[in-house]
């Protein structure tokens, strides 16, 4: 019964939220282009449920090639970033497009932030059990870590994303996964909500 309510929740909102969202988008792809040359979109691969890998829709907020120009993690003032790409990831607007893969059925409005094999792959057993369950927009880790590249800084980002991080990240995912239902999932979509109004400040502290 979760299930499917879960997912008929997921198409309606991610449906309105399109439409709704459509003349930001279309913003946004314009500011993208005029600012630095490559696509509008990312499409990195990403570990889905039961371990399927998916291509994400994120805004473009690096330069082309990104990936190979440096590691994983995001420094707060990488050199990788774009102009518009530094706004776009302080307010969390690059996750927008995400709603495509909410609507196609590879991730939900609710559930773990889908990560790439590199970390998946380094999954214990107990860890796996986040695999079970669709990547999703937020969970309990988004809003705990709402302004990442801030808490990472600059120096040894991959480490102490890897090291200090992850795991913890991994604790709160398992939690969402284990008391998962319909009510823990509104709750975290108005604490996320509440949690992005305040970003501006976290980011000034």
């Amino acid at each position: 019964m979760y299930g499917a309510v879960k997912r008929g929740f997921d198409i309606f909102v991610s449906s309105m939220g399109m439409i709704g969202f459509s003349l930001i988008l279309l913003f946004i792809g314009l500011m993208i282009k005029a600012d630095s040359k490559g696509s509008v979109f990312y499409r990195g691969t990403r570990i889905g449920r039961n371990g399927k890998p998916f291509r994400i829709f994120k805004f473009r907020t690096m330069v082309v090639d990104a990936e190979k120009k440096g590691g994983q993690s995001t420094a707060m003032n990488d050199p990788r970033l774009t102009k518009v790409g530094k706004v776009l990831r302080k307010y969390k607007l690059d996750e927008l497009p995400q709603l495509i893969n909410v609507f196609a059925g590879e991730m939900s409005l609710v559930g773990p932030r889908p990560q790439v094999e590199k970390y998946t792959s380094l999954y214990n057993a107990e860890e796996k059990e986040i695999l079970s369950v669709r990547p999703g927009l937020t969970d309990y880790a988004s809003i705990r870590f709402v302004h990442l590249d801030k808490l990472l800084g600059d120096e040894e980002v991959d480490r102490r994303y890897r090291e200090e991080i992850e795991p913890e990240k991994n604790k709160l995912r398992l939690k969402y996964v284990r008391e998962r239902c319909f009510l823990v999932d509104l709750k975290i979509l108005i604490f996320t909500v509440f949690r992005l109004l305040r970003i501006r400040s976290l980011w000034n502290t």
